[in-house]
């Protein structure tokens, strides 16, 4: 799931070296944060969080086929 997000954020944006996923898990649920640089923010997250929501809902559809739940969130590096 996580090689997912990355792969479709690193098409996504200008500056690619930027963008960093990390994982956490409690039970069956894991918790992803994606990190993109600030000027590439729009671009992930789209018109009215159109992007960001195709891309939960792929993240959700993975899930599901092996069995878990996940979630997806959008930040800043810091």
């Amino acid at each position: 799931m996580k090689e997912l997000i990355e792969f479709i954020a690193h098409s996504l944006v200008e500056d690619p070296t930027q963008v960093h996923v990390t994982q956490s898990q409690r039970g069956v649920s894991h918790h992803l944060h994606l990190h993109v640089a600030k000027e590439d923010m729009g671009r992930v997250i789209g018109r009215n969080g159109r992007v960001a929501n195709a891309m939960r809902l792929l993240l959700r559809v993975a899930a599901a086929k092996e069995g878990k739940r996940a979630n997806l969130d959008i930040e800043e590096p810091r």
